[in-house]
């Protein structure tokens, strides 16, 4: 089979490229300013890169056009394929037909989260000698890649999968997830988000409900029992058994983000522990919820404990970029108020001591956020009025506000002389340096390429 793919370069999209690939199928495909890494990856692998999406793209005759949801109505290719009648799939579609059909589906829903919750569970697999399949909306640093069929043993029939609500194609507006058929399901939490496709939280629910209807009675639901809007999911119907974490009587998972700690709980009684290099209660949440998945597919519950003494991380998650000066700079994906205030907690929990607005302890390193609001959702302004309340465990805190149709500076106010706003990047990265003393940490938060910001405070750091 011969595919092309309009949007090749996206996470999900080039995912599916290097999954086709590695079928044995001939695959190519086109992009808008066709950039790495994912360029570099399928290039790697053997696949034909166009830059733009030109008409005369139908030359590659292809047996299937392989629509990604970043196209719309008006692209120039899309409008040729669509008047010359060329078969045509969204990338969802094409995923279950050729990989997911047949196969024990482990899926990982949920507002925040997914692309770590992923990982850790396709590690476990990995480790008890599953060698699973997986696409990942990222680059597990354990694995080195964001999708694979399988492991060494190519005939696996367990696939991870991170499912994303956003919707499939210009032709299917319905969530990716809906796609996938799994039979193993992580409903992590839910939280209003994506606004320029959803309308509130209710539609949301609904696609998520769409996706319990179609796990099979000998399935599981794992879900987090603290997201009041899971329970009201859940209460819509469910025909699979549920496992459900976060009770005060059952799964929990404490730990201590100073010494890196982790204890499996079911209600009282300590159930294993384990060492590890990740921090923040998001993560023990995640961690909880790819243990139960695993254990599922027949991983006991302390051999999934080790695997996550063992797990790395994903890039872009609270990935350390360098240290100059001692000065350390990090990058991470968080672009969602829930989000950016978990991964501050963590952070600002593993340095240890106090806020320096705090009383009492000794102060800790100072925290500097460094924001960019980027995902459609922010740049709506839906989430404006949360942001000081999620930026609270930072000392001093940045924000990129270009192309913004709000005004961050108003958003922020509340902030006082602890925020600074500028849609100037080397202005921006200019002052951070100017205030950055030794022993400080730079959190860079975005959920794109922040212009290259990391390499620029790095830079004028060591200069």
């Amino acid at each position: 089979m011969h595919i092309h793919i309009l949007g090749i370069c996206g996470t999900f999209m080039g995912g599916i490229a290097q999954l086709a690939r590695a079928a044995g199928h001939r695959v190519t495909g086109c992009d808008a300013g066709v950039y790495p890494p994912m360029s570099t990856q399928l290039e790697a692998a053997g696949i034909e890169l166009v830059e733009g999406y030109a008409a005369d793209q139908i030359k590659f005759q292809p047996d299937y056009y392989v629509i990604g949801n970043a196209i719309s109505r008006g692209n120039p290719l899309l409008e040729e394929i669509l008047d010359l009648g060329l078969p045509y799939l969204s990338g969802p579609q094409w995923l279950a037909d050729n990989v997911l059909h047949g196969r024990w589906v482990l899926a990982v829903a949920g507002t925040h989260g997914k692309t770590t919750t992923s990982s850790m569970l396709a590690w476990i697999l990995e480790e008890a000698g599953l060698s699973p399949g997986y696409l990942i909306g990222g680059v597990p640093m354990n694995f080195g890649i964001s999708a694979r069929l399988s492991g060494e043993l190519t005939d696996s029939p367990f696939f991870v999968i991170e499912a994303d609500e956003y919707d499939s194609a210009f032709c299917d507006k319905r969530s990716k997830f809906i796609h996938y058929c799994p039979r193993t399901l992580v409903l992590n939490n839910l939280e209003f988000d994506h606004a320029d496709i959803f309308a509130d939280l209710a539609a949301i629910e609904t696609q998520f409900h769409h996706l319990v209807r179609t796990l099979p009675r000998s399935g599981l639901v794992v879900s987090n029992a603290r997201e009041s809007s899971l329970n009201r999911v859940l209460t819509r119907g469910c025909w699979t058994p549920i496992e459900a974490f976060n009770e005060t009587n059952g799964w929990r998972m404490l730990g201590d983000d100073a010494n890196g700690t982790l204890r499996l709980m079911r209600g009282d009684e300590e159930i294993g522990s384990a060492r590890w290099s990740l921090s923040g209660e998001h993560n023990r949440t995640n961690a909880m919820a790819a243990l139960l998945a695993a254990r599922h597919v027949g991983v006991p519950l302390n051999k999934g404990l080790e695997a996550l003494s063992r797990f790395e991380n994903v890039k872009r998650r609270m990935e350390l970029r360098g240290t100059v000066r001692g000065i350390n700079v990090f990058d991470d994906f968080a672009h969602h108020p829930t989000a950016i205030a978990a991964t501050l907690d963590g952070l600002r929990r593993k340095m240890g001591g106090a806020h320096e607005n705090g009383s009492g302890a000794a102060p800790a390193p100072r925290i500097f956020a460094v924001l960019e609001p980027r995902s459609n959702t922010m740049k709506l302004g839906v989430m404006k009025a949360q942001l000081p309340a999620s930026l609270v465990e930072a000392d001093r805190v940045f924000c990129y506000s270009n192309h913004l149709g709000w005004d961050a500076a108003e958003a922020l106010s509340p902030m006082g002389e602890k925020a600074m706003v500028s849609d100037d990047l080397e202005g921006l990265v200019a002052q951070i340096v100017s205030a950055a003393q030794p022993g400080d940490q730079i959190l860079v938060m975005s959920n794109g390429g922040f212009g290259g910001i990391h390499e620029k405070l790095l830079s004028a750091l060591s200069n």
